[in-house]
């Protein structure tokens, strides 16, 4: 039988099984998928589970029930890729005819002292698991600082403040407003929405440093119980260790029929893609669709398109709360509880049509 392989049991690779299960598979092929978890986790929901607000159950998805899918809990330390072979933790290898890696992201701290030792992360499900603990345990009238206030650090603050509102939450923000690659119309309404609700926004903010007990913001210490890093992502350790041609963000530089520019074999999906739009797990389903329209063309032996339709986004959604949002759809900036119940309707959606 011939392999397909896939690292990673996120939202890309989610979407090749679907895609190819039960019917769209040559018979000749079986499907390997890696993964350290025995379910896909809703990573755009971590923020939730890392406030309190949403049960680590909640945020699972059962990998697809075929006799062709083999499921292999390890974690990829190594990929070799003239050997067309996989290293895993547990002292196996796995080889390979076509691979996908969607291995994700995962922090990066820009070389700021002490930020890696001293702060939590929901990168993924193990670390937020151990966020959700730690903000549980945070004393009343305690400090928890959010470094990056991107759509991770808003989500995560607007939902803490919900589940503690015995604690102060600082969220810090490099820019002169908060989601400034949003049209200012949205930044505002995220800023006063905030300011209403008693999370302070420290604009133009810079960390130097991060300690046990706290962190530095250019050189005022502001003492800290927990401090959540939420200030930029990065490949995984084995995506940078491949000797392959990256952008500056470290992402892998790809044909625009998603494989490596000297192996068709070897496909790469999600944040570990150097692609023209910013990571999400729309636009790694989207590269999904089109991964497997060229897989199947590679299997039937049909020539493959020069290019690809552009990946059609549908907008961005986000929420403050149980009860307010925003969102950008096209042109058309949405806020209050209308997007707050379009992203519940898109998660609801989501895991119904995955089976959950």
């Amino acid at each position: 039988m011939k392999k397909l392989l896939l690292l990673g049991g996120g939202y890309g690779s989610m979407r090749i099984l679907q895609r190819l299960l039960p019917n769209d598979l040559p018979n000749d092929t079986e499907i390997i998928l890696v993964d350290r978890l025995p379910y896909h986790c809703l990573k755009t929901e971590y923020y939730a589970l890392a406030a309190g607000t949403a049960s680590d159950q909640h945020l699972r998805v059962s990998f697809p029930d075929d006799p062709r899918l083999k499921i292999k809990y390890a974690t990829v330390t190594e990929i070799q890729i003239d050997e067309k072979r996989v290293l895993l933790d547990d002292g196996e290898s796995i080889d390979y005819d076509k691979l996908v890696i969607g291995l994700g992201c995962e922090d990066k701290y820009h070389n700021v002292p002490g930020a890696q030792e001293n702060t939590y992360s929901i990168q993924t499900m193990p670390k937020t698991r151990r966020t959700y603990e730690a903000l549980n345990n945070v004393r009343p009238q305690g400090v928890v600082s959010i470094v990056g206030a991107g759509l991770s650090g808003v989500e995560l603050a607007s939902e803490l403040r919900e589940s503690r509102p015995d604690v102060t939450v600082k969220l810090f923000d490099r820019g002169d407003i908060i989601l400034s690659m949003f049209p200012r119309k949205l930044s505002e309404y995220v800023q006063n929405w905030f300011l209403e609700h008693g999370v302070e926004v420290i604009n133009q903010s810079n960390i130097t440093q991060v300690t046990k007990n706290g962190l530095y913001n250019h050189d005022e210490f502001i003492e800290s119980d927990v401090v959540i890093w939420t200030a930029g992502v990065q490949p995984v350790e084995v995506v940078r260790n491949l000797e392959v041609e990256k952008g500056q963000s470290g992402r892998v530089k790809l044909t625009p029929q998603h494989f490596l520019p000297t192996d068709p074999d070897v496909f790469v999906v999600g944040d570990c893609a150097e692609l023209p739009h910013a990571p999400s797990a729309q636009l790694a389903e989207g590269q999904a669709e089109q991964i497997v329209t060229i897989l199947k063309k590679q299997w039937n032996h049909e020539p493959l398109p020069e290019e690809l339709p552009k990946i059609k986004l549908k907008g961005v959604l986000g929420s403050l709360g149980k009860k307010h949002g925003f969102g950008l759809m096209g042109e058309r900036t949405l806020l209050g509880r209308v997007p707050r119940v379009l992203k519940s309707g898109v998660l609801w959606m989501y895991k119904y049509h995955s089976g959950s």
